[in-house]
């Protein structure tokens, strides 16, 4: 929602560049607070982490936001986790067993089911845009076992400031071209500083707190979850109407989370019935 406020008004690549700084300034307030030190002998993997995990997907979203509708690029924003569990299990960082693809294939439903997405005609502009949302998911998802590699020679705090300042360098070609035909509205700079600040910033902060304890994809389910709070967050504060699609997708969203992370409900009320047999 606030990625569609604020690229058509400032232009996809001041937009997401925008963003990377908000979310910089706001991680170097935070490191200066905490006496943080900035991990300048690692800055080739920032970059590279910066272009992989936050300057890559987020130029690509915005550029895709332009044309395709909100809920095809929720539901293909998913697809970063089918990514990312084929790069971790490339990698030999985690393995790709035959639950967690179900899971993958089931959160896509469950997704689907959700955003409740219609027919649309498959214009050459609105393919473009899929592909370039997929794009932005890929290069997500590939950064996942990177991500879980670094988390082994950095803190997470300097991992995600230090990969946001990276992301900062990348942009900032694409930001000045954008420059000159941006038109700057208070809506657009609150949506960028929320984005910032939010969901890159202190989002991302925790979200590498988590991989440190967890396998890539079972911290990666979050983009599962994220699909769904998007429908929670238009229900409460634009009254949309909800549907007993979107609860069904809920549930099957839920369910993808637990068998992405390794925990098989299914495999639970088994023991559980064969227990209760045995007593």
């Amino acid at each position: 929602m606030l990625t569609r406020i604020a690229a058509p008004v400032l232009g996809p690549n001041l937009a997401a560049g925008l963003r990377m700084v908000m979310a910089t300034t706001m991680l170097s307030l935070i490191m200066w607070q905490l006496k943080t030190a900035w991990p300048w002998q690692h800055w080739r993997e920032l970059l590279l982490l910066g272009l992989l995990a936050v300057a890559g997907p987020h130029l690509l979203y915005a550029r895709s936001s332009l044309q395709l509708p909100a809920g095809y690029g929720a539901l293909l924003t998913v697809t970063s986790v089918l990514f990312g569990a084929f790069a971790s299990a490339w990698l030999k960082e985690e393995a790709l067993s035959g639950p967690k693809m179900l899971g993958c294939l089931l959160g896509f439903v469950g997704a689907a089911l959700v955003v409740r997405l219609g027919p649309v005609e498959p214009t050459h502009t609105l393919v473009i845009a899929a592909l370039t949302c997929m794009g932005g998911a890929a290069i997500s998802g590939v950064s996942t076992p990177f991500l879980k590699k670094a988390i082994a020679r950095m803190e997470p705090l300097q991992i995600t400031a230090g990969m946001h300042a990276a992301a900062v360098v990348l942009m900032l070609p694409g930001a000045v071209y954008d420059l000159p035909g941006a038109h700057f509205s208070w809506g657009a700079l609150a949506a960028v500083t929320l984005m910032g600040v939010l969901t890159s910033g202190l989002a991302y902060w925790m979200y590498m707190r988590i991989m440190r304890h967890v396998p890539p994809m079972a911290a990666q389910s979050s983009t599962f979850l994220s699909t769904g709070f998007g429908v929670l967050w238009a229900v409460l504060l634009l009254g949309e109407p909800t549907t007993a699609a979107m609860f069904t997708g809920g549930g099957l969203i839920l369910l993808a989370c637990l068998l992405v992370m390794g925990l098989n409900p299914l495999r639970w009320s088994l023991s559980a019935w064969l227990a209760k047999q045995s007593d």
